[in-house]
Formats: structure tokens, C-alpha cells, sequence
């Protein structure tokens, strides 16, 4: 399944590929040539990702895991592929090894009295850019939590990139939980 996940990131790289080329072609047949291709490219990747999902259907501790981690909001099919196929550790370990291993854990720069700024390194390239991408549209509107975590990193001042990466780390944080205890998400409602 690794190499079916991976052809459809490539899939996903030939579309933001011809999307810039969208952006400069000014000749109307080139155009709708793009357009084309664009279309194909996206018709593909569903049917891969669709594939692959069947493929994953086939193991049911895989399905199951599966289910669990798309329970999270913010966390699509596409994302919970990636987490499986790329993290088979998935919640059978701590939530600072997982960051760690996705490469989304914070790692210092300092050195004697230095104090250096923290940042991210190492880890699993796609599994981290899978994650990455899910954060935004998490953190904007699909999860509450993100959406309270992401406003509160920005009025401590941090950037929109480090915030998003917290926001990212957060869904895998999330997703290992849900794995771990073997149960979905649950919406709390607020007390009244």
C-alpha cells in the first residue's frame, strides 16, 4: 500500500505542478489543455485513493484503525491513509515519539548559555507534509479544539507556520489517542 500512497503524492505534486503552469499560460487552447490534464490527474487520484482504501478494507485491524483516526475532525481519508501507511506505530506509542517520528517534534539549538530558536527536523518527510496540509482547514473550521489552540499560539505571538505545525502535531497527538484507547472521537458539548 506504501507504494500506491505514493503515487498518489505524486499525483497530488503533477497537480500543483500544472496549476502554476495554469498560471502562466495567457494562450486560451493551452489553457483548457491544463485544465484537462488537471482534471485527469484529480479523476486518478481519487480512484487511487479509493483503491487504496478497498486494499485497506482487506485487514481489519487496518479498518479499524482507520475508522478510528477519520472519527477525529479535521482528519479526512487522505490524511488517515497517510497516517496508517506511513506510522504502522500508530497508537502503540507515546505522543512525543510520534511527533518525534513524524518530525514534528520541537528540538532545541542551544549551546552552553546560547539560547537558539526551537525548531522541527527529521522525520518522516511525507507523512509530515500529509499532516501539515490537513492542519489548515482543521484549524480554521473543522476542529474546535485546533481552532482555540491556533488563536492562542498567534496572540502569544508565534507565527502562522509554527502555529499551524503545533496544529499539526495536535491531530497526530489526537489521532495516536484515538488509536490507543481503540475509540472514536467524541464531540464534548459544552455544559449549560
Amino acid at each position: 500500500m506504501r507504494g500506491h500512497l505514493t503515487y498518489v503524492e505524486q499525483l497530488e505534486e503533477d497537480i500543483i505542478r500544472l496549476k502554476t503552469r495554469l498560471k502562466h499560460t495567457d494562450d486560451p487552447r493551452l489553457h483548457r489543455l491544463v485544465l484537462d490534464d488537471i482534471a485527469s490527474l484529480k479523476t486518478r487520484r481519487a480512484a487511487e485513493i479509493a483503491r487504496v482504501i478497498t486494499a485497506l478494507h482487506a485487514h481489519p485491524d487496518l479498518a479499524k484503525r482507520f475508522h478510528l483516526i477519520v472519527s477525529v475532525p479535521g482528519i479526512g481519508e487522505r490524511t488517515a491513509l497517510a497516517i496508517i501507511i506511513r506510522m504502522p506505530e500508530i497508537g502503540q506509542i507515546s505522543r512525543e515519539e510520534a511527533a518525534a517520528l513524524a518530525g514534528l517534534a520541537p528540538y532545541d539549538d542551544d549551546s552552553g548559555k546560547h539560547s537558539g530558536a526551537r525548531h522541527i527536523a527529521g522525520g518522516r518527510e511525507r507523512l509530515r507534509r500529509s499532516l501539515y496540509a490537513a492542519a489548515l482547514p482543521a484549524a480554521f473550521r473543522w476542529n474546535p479544539a485546533l481552532r482555540e489552540l491556533y488563536k492562542r499560539l498567534l496572540a502569544k505571538g508565534r507565527t502562522h507556520k509554527a502555529a499551524l505545525i503545533a496544529c499539526a502535531r495536535k491531530l497526530l497527538v489526537y489521532a495516536n489517542t484515538v488509536v490507543a484507547r481503540g475509540t472514536p472521537w467524541l464531540k464534548i458539548s459544552p455544559a449549560i
